[in-house]
């Protein structure tokens, strides 16, 4: 089948044949006919499987007919991040070239002006996080009622992210006679319950089984020890090895390895750049256009950049630790292996993996093999516990203590009479010997007749003072 026989318009065709594409992939299509009879529909496809083109291309068509108007948007769609959001615009710019139609982004991290400006003039695609489009819509900037095609796109990364009471909102203002397309990778019971609710009739989509990796991608499974630096000398060693490395991205759990991370590989004279969550707009698009142009070799990112982004050519995927969630896997390991691309997908299991990877495997039905030894053959002691006082920390229990109060009043009682209540020692000075103030603090600790200072026998003259009341003539 050719993108002829799906009903596209010329220009919109024109556009696809500039751009190098003959064939279009099973999800455009399956859904691209039936979005241009404005049926519901509700997509399930893994990642790289050309989903943004399957709604971009025919709203495209739509488009052609009609004007928009000033703060009503005729089109919405909502995206979790801000990467995807203009990764969807570029799509609209590139495959539009032949429209003139108005296209606003609503991102965090630009200007709230330049974004309404934009609104105000009237604009046919209106592409936003569910944050940033409540803030104008608050603002009095932004009406609803005109939407006539809603797309939710990666439903459940919206569905972690903790945007679907947003986005349940965000449906109840637009119009019930809108057309609604709903683009997910995996399909969890709260996504299907959202699907229920927002889609009326929809025509079910699905080109390939919930949650499953790419046939042309080559996963294994490394051991490591649990001490960062050998984790971050198993990665490096990983790196120098790999046959055929062009680019790589790192993915790992917590933004602060990310930083972590990436500072070590420049130690290491590697051509890396960061992308996490609490980067700037501006860093964050300046990182992921060096590592798309080939100016940096390698990115060290967080699940940010797990989804939909469209960098086709990643030959390596490093998963520097075990996802905690098993969806999380299979969109890490889609970055590489796409558009019928060879990839390969290598996962650092340290001990104490073992939960979160048995779920990974049970999700995508396959065990992934080893490369060289597991955890359990190469040795690896699992991380112990840090030791503490009570059972929080993992450490031995508090060995029990009498009750201070009882144990105040006691020795109070015996203290013969006319001794002064002890006082609070001064802390040592800054001369003193090095374990004279922690010594100090530990006698204290343990001796329990140590009361809270106070005035003793001395009272302040402030407190002798009569108290004086005026009152109103």
């Amino acid at each position: 089948m050719s993108f002829d026989e799906l009903g596209l318009s010329d220009k919109v065709l024109q556009a696809v044949t500039a751009s190098g594409y003959t064939q279009p992939t099973p999800i455009q299509a399956q859904a691209i006919p039936h979005v241009l009879s404005r049926r519901d529909v509700l997509g399930i496809a893994q990642t790289g499987t050309g989903k943004t083109a399957a709604f971009t291309l025919p709203m495209l068509t739509l488009l052609e007919t009609g004007r928009a108007r000033a703060r009503m948007p005729r089109t919405l769609i909502l995206e979790p991040t801000r990467e995807l959001a203009a990764q969807v615009e570029e799509n609209f710019v590139k495959y539009g070239v032949n429209h003139k139609l108005s296209v606003a982004l609503l991102i965090g991290g630009v200007s709230f002006a330049d974004q309404d400006m934009k609104i105000t003039r009237g604009v046919d695609v209106l592409i936003a996080t569910p944050g940033r489009l409540l803030d104008h819509f608050e603002r009095g900037k932004l009406l609803l009622t005109g939407v006539e095609l809603l797309v939710i796109d990666e439903a459940d990364r919206m569905l972690d992210m903790g945007f679907i009471p947003d986005i349940e909102r965000i449906v109840k203002l637009t119009p019930f006679t809108r057309q609604t397309l709903f683009f997910s990778a995996t399909m969890p019971p709260e996504i299907q319950r959202l699907s229920d609710k927002f889609l009326s009739n929809p025509v079910k989509v699905e080109v390939a089984r919930p949650a499953s990796a790419a046939q042309t991608i080559t996963q294994r499974l490394v051991a490591t020890g649990h001490e960062p630096a050998a984790k971050r000398e198993t990665l490096r060693e990983l790196i120098r090895e790999a046959v055929d490395l062009q680019n790589a991205i790192i993915f790992c759990n917590r933004k602060r390895d990310v930083a972590v991370l990436h500072r070590s590989l420049l130690r290491h004279k590697f051509n890396a750049v960061a992308l996490h969550g609490d980067m700037d707009q501006r860093a964050r698009m300046i990182a992921l256009d060096a590592f798309r142009t080939g100016e940096s070799k390698i990115l060290v990112a967080s699940d940010v950049a797990a989804r939909g982004l469209d960098i086709p050519a990643v030959s390596h995927v490093f998963n520097y630790d075990v996802p905690h969630h098993a969806e999380d896997y299979v969109h890490r390991i889609g970055r590489t292996g796409r558009a019928g691309r060879s990839g390969a997908a290598f996962t650092l299991v340290a001990p104490g993996d073992e939960k979160s990877l048995s779920a990974i495997e049970k999700l995508i039905g396959v065990d992934v093999p080893w490369q060289g030894q597991t955890v359990r053959e190469a040795g690896f002691e699992p991380e112990r516990p840090a030791r503490g006082r009570g059972r929080r920390t993992g450490g031995r229990p508090a060995e029990p203590q009498p009750e201070r109060a009882e144990t105040t009043s006691r020795r109070r009682e015996e203290r013969p009479e006319g001794r002064e209540t002890p006082r609070r020692e001064p802390a040592a000075p800054r001369g003193a010997g090095k374990g004279e103030g922690r010594r100090r603090e530990r006698d204290r600790e343990r001796d329990d007749s140590f009361e809270t200072p106070s005035f003793g026998d001395h009272i302040p003259a402030f407190l002798l003072r009569p108290a004086v009341i005026k009152t109103k003539k």
